[in-house]
């Protein structure tokens, strides 16, 4: 499976130049846990992300203030790109090498696509391995539900011999 075919395609963007309490409000609203921040001459140009997390460690545990600073203050620049036809095992690599949760996804020009998140990530291989195991369960099933051997001589019509061979 593509990550063209898992990411989010709506991706929610904010000014970098905007409030963190802007930023707070429209995560809050929309139940999302991140931001992809814009350049503010060139609102199609991604210049970060910022996530709850960022605002907690970055702001909140260092005691600073949200009225001294924009959002940009407290944003990731360094933006971990994957392409779109990149599968999910490529998608779990790249989160381990960069220490992130969450990837944009690009088109093959480059475009950005969407954002793919741990959570994403998460829920697909959750219903995968579910596959997986109701497989096992109904081979188990399936096992249970013989009344008969497997390998019975006495049901054995023409054909096959047993032959006894001596040392």
């Amino acid at each position: 499976m593509q990550l063209s075919e898992l990411c989010q395609r709506e991706i929610l963007t904010l000014s970098a130049e905007a409030s963190v309490r802007k930023a707070a409000e429209l995560m809050r609203t929309h139940h999302v846990g991140a931001l992809a921040l814009t350049d503010p001459e060139d609102p199609t140009r991604v210049v970060g992300v910022v996530t709850d997390r960022d605002l907690v460690i970055h702001l909140l545990a260092q005691d600073r203030s949200p009225l001294e600073h924009n959002i940009g203050a407290f944003s990731t620049v360094h933006l971990i790109r994957v392409p779109g036809t990149a599968t999910v095992h490529e998608a779990v690599q790249a989160m381990n090498q960069h220490g992130v949760r969450r990837l944009f996804i690009t088109e093959p020009n480059g475009r950005l696509m969407g954002l793919l998140s741990i959570d994403d990530l998460l829920v697909t291989l959750a219903d995968e391995l579910s596959g997986l195991s109701q497989a096992l369960r109904i081979g188990v099933d399936l096992e249970s539900s013989r009344t008969s051997p497997m390998f019975n001589p006495n049901e054995m019509t023409g054909g096959m011999y047993l032959a006894q061979h001596e040392p």
